[in-house]
């Protein structure tokens, strides 16, 4: 026989849909549960996937280059990293060397990135903290124009624009700042007739790079955190101020990471400068003078790899040119490191 039910032992009333959880989340909450760690470990492979096959494509093209370039390294009879001769990659003897290469790739690199930074950095400062919002958005669309014009154009208008241009200011700096290293009567090649010197190389690097380091610069700037302008600004300071003491601190490693992809660029830049600087020079950190690039040289005489000899000579200087990539990156990488 039954016994009534009391109230204490009253059995609730069961809430939800037909087959819900007491918890109110059910097989419909499960099934999205297992749907988001689906999409949670095909998001990390994927991402995990990109990442080794970036390293893997690197790590394949530094197999290739000293594949190329070692057994040319190994039948060299001078010292690669010394040899400022000719060049000779035909016949039983081979002779080459990257001294020249190195000084004239670092020298319009640097100048470049001297002219560049500073501009950057102001036009960066500009538009996130004084400009007005109306010229903001044309300011940067063009600014960022100028990464959409090919090489070729840059080096169009720099050997038939810029360079002519430059040819009174070059005489100017020679008649009246002679005595520096940097802006003495050219010895070796005379390209001052035709503006195509180092300088020239160097201010149409700049304006190339300028975008690059810009946009980045400028987005890093961007996202400094309202609270740290509120902040400075209610203890009294200045807008100068303000920049100084929250959003160059803030933006200071991104501001570096820009200048490091422009300086990149400029290391590797090929066609702009094969058509201002083109022709081997001495290095005597004399800006009126002409030179070669590592890419310069490896283009103006590509059509001529007739033999594994000859072209491992070239790509010789191409797996110079990684690993100095590699460097500097690695090198801002620290320096971004340390001031975090």
């Amino acid at each position: 026989m039954t016994s009534p039910t009391t109230e204490g032992d009253a059995v609730p009333p069961a809430t939800g849909a037909p087959g819900e959880s007491p918890d109110g989340t059910g097989s419909a909450g499960l099934q999205v549960g297992a749907r988001h760690r689906i999409a949670d470990r095909v998001f990390r492979t994927l991402s995990v996937g990109s990442g080794l096959l970036v390293s893997i494509v690197i790590g394949l093209i530094a197999v290739f280059l000293l594949a190329q370039a070692v057994p040319s390294l190994l039948d060299n009879e001078e010292n690669f990293f010394t040899y400022t001769g000719d060049w000779v990659t035909t016949g039983d003897r081979l002779a080459f060397g990257i001294p020249q290469l190195f000084y004239a790739t670092v020298v319009v690199s640097v100048i470049a990135l001297m002219l560049a930074m500073p501009v950057s950095l102001g036009i960066s400062i500009f538009l996130t903290e004084y400009a007005p919002k109306r010229l903001v958005g044309p300011i940067s669309y063009t600014v960022d124009l100028l990464a959409a014009v090919p090489s070729i154009v840059y080096g169009l208008w720099g050997i038939l624009v810029l360079g002519p241009a430059m040819m009174p200011v070059n005489e100017w700096l020679v008649g009246h700042l002679g005595f520096l290293p940097f802006f003495q009567e050219p010895t070796q090649v005379a390209n001052m007739s035709t503006g195509g010197t180092l300088l020239t190389a160097g201010i149409v690097l700049a304006v190339m790079i300028l975008p690059i380091i810009t946009a980045v610069t400028r987005e890093v700037f961007m996202q400094t955190p309202k609270g740290h302008r509120e902040a400075a600004l209610a203890l009294g300071a200045t807008k100068f101020e303000v920049v100084k003491l929250a959003v160059l601190p803030f933006g200071f490693s991104g501001y570096i990471s820009g200048c490091m992809l422009g300086l990149g660029r400029a290391l590797g830049e090929t066609m702009a400068l094969l058509l201002i600087i083109s022709t081997a020079g001495p290095m005597d950190f004399n800006l009126m003078e002409s030179g070669e690039t590592f890419a310069t040289k490896i283009a103006n005489n590509a059509a001529e790899f007739d033999s594994p000899a000859k072209t491992g000579a070239y790509i010789s200087a191409g797996l110079t040119l990684f690993v100095l990539t590699f460097v500097v990156n690695a090198a801002a990488r620290a320096v971004v490191a340390g001031k975090k």
